[in-house]
């Protein structure tokens, strides 16, 4: 279950017009996010993309 989004990996995967293995495959690491992907999800889960370039940023920095 997307624990932020409060649905599940299927219920995402509506939204966002994928397959559950597509939301499965991002959730586990397996696929990067592009950036439409990243806009589009935003706005399904409600979060500014900026917001989560500068924590990835962050991570790679320390």
């Amino acid at each position: 279950m997307c624990q932020r989004g409060g649905m599940t990996q299927t219920q995402l995967a509506k939204k966002l017009n994928e397959y559950q293995s597509f939301v499965a495959r991002l959730e586990s690491g397996q696929r990067r996010v592009d950036v439409v992907e990243l806009i589009r999800l935003s706005e399904v889960l409600g979060f500014a993309p900026d917001d989560m370039v500068r924590a990835v940023a962050a991570v790679q920095d320390s």
